[in-house]
């Protein structure tokens, strides 16, 4: 195995901070109080742009905002137009920035956002909401917060259907094992809707193979080297007992292969998803048995796209049928078999979008259970 994930663990240390001073310095501005006093649902003038998420050096949140960097470049703006706010995994840093991003702006902004966990997402839309701005989530919400319930100004949300493939990587999983033996799974943050359903999708598989044992499942959220961490406390509890190990994204995949490394166990069968050009070419040398891309750089590009297009008023959210206001982001199962085609045509070029196909490669209205 290569020395590309402790590489990558400590250089994902070091950009964070590098990356949290630039950020903490660049906001410093939009934490001076301004009135925010309510807006009608019109169409605003050059409304400022925001990306609301967890954080940049994870190379999946990187590709989200880089597409929605790419979609602010169709519109002739520059990178630093869009404001980023991060929030490190903290809901409560989340709806602060953003409450404070909206009173920089008085509320004449667009946002993108991932409120980080499902119950974040209701304050944060009531905030957009109550200062006349436009949001489009991604990710999580409850079940019962749905865009047409504010009008114009909750603009749409979209996810990934995570069952049916989180499913699939268990299976490719199981074989590997010879269809026997104990797994554990890495989750993200336990309120996380990709979370939960990730973990559904390998309990789900485990009902057709009953010589299969869940031996744990425990939160890694979304994170490296707690995923590190948590993945040495499994093989210090379960020993050889662990014959394959079940990951909610990419990074948690790189944590896990380190501790395999440290402990000189090569061969694991290891799964993952998301899809990172990092997790790719692991999964064309066979250190990951797949992946699963959910296309984040369009999924950041048209996320934004809505949001601001709504509040500029090329269309009007509340005139959109349920499937354009709800729906699912596409999804790509990732083998060795098309691993390296996939890197060609999705990865080593810059994608190209027409930024205006606002539902093109969506995949359906979301369903709840």
């Amino acid at each position: 195995m290569s020395t590309f994930i402790r590489d990558y663990i400590e250089a994902q240390t070091l950009s964070r901070r590098k990356f949290l001073l630039a950020s903490a310095a660049g906001m410093g501005a939009a934490l001076a109080p301004m009135g925010m006093a309510g807006r009608a649902n019109a169409a605003l003038t050059d409304p400022a742009m925001a990306w609301s998420y967890r954080d940049r050096t994870n190379p999946y949140w990187n590709s989200i905002v880089s597409g929605g960097e790419s979609f602010a470049s169709s519109i002739g703006k520059d990178k630093g137009f869009m404001t980023h706010l991060i929030n490190e995994g903290s809901s409560e840093k989340s709806l602060s920035d953003i409450k404070a991003f909206l009173s920089k702006t008085g509320g004449n902004c667009a946002i993108a956002c991932d409120a980080n966990d499902s119950p974040n997402a209701r304050p944060v839309v009531e905030a957009v909401k109550a200062a006349g701005g436009y949001v489009s989530t991604i990710w999580n919400k409850t079940d019962d917060l749905h865009p047409w319930d504010f009008g114009d100004n909750y603009v749409s949300h979209m996810t990934w259907s995570d069952e049916g493939p989180a499913e699939q990587t268990a299976r490719i999983l199981f074989e590997a094992m010879g269809n026997k033996g104990g797994v554990v799974h890495l989750g993200g943050i336990a309120a996380n809707n990709p979370a939960i359903e990730r973990l559904n999708g390998l309990k789900n598989a485990l009902k057709d193979f009953p010589d299969i044992e869940l031996l744990d499942a425990q939160p890694a959220d979304w994170d490296t080297q707690k995923a590190n961490e948590l993945m040495a406390s499994f093989l210090t509890r379960y020993g050889d007992e662990i014959k394959g190990v079940h990951c909610a994204n990419d990074t948690i995949a790189y944590g896990v292969l380190e501790a395999l490394r440290a402990e000189g166990i090569e061969g694991m069968p290891v799964v993952s998803y998301d899809g990172n050009l990092q997790a790719v070419e692991l999964v064309m040398k066979g250190d990951i048995l797949c992946t699963v891309s959910t296309n984040p750089y369009w999924g950041g590009g048209i996320t934004s796209a809505l949001s601001y297009h709504a509040a500029i008023g090329t269309f009007k959210p509340s005139e959109e049928p349920p499937e354009h206001r709800e729906f699912y982001g596409p999804t790509v199962l990732i083998t060795k078999a098309d691993a390296e085609e996939f890197r060609k045509t999705n990865l080593d070029a810059t994608p190209t979008y027409d930024w205006t196909d606002f539902w093109g490669p969506g995949n359906g209205q979301i369903q709840y259970k």
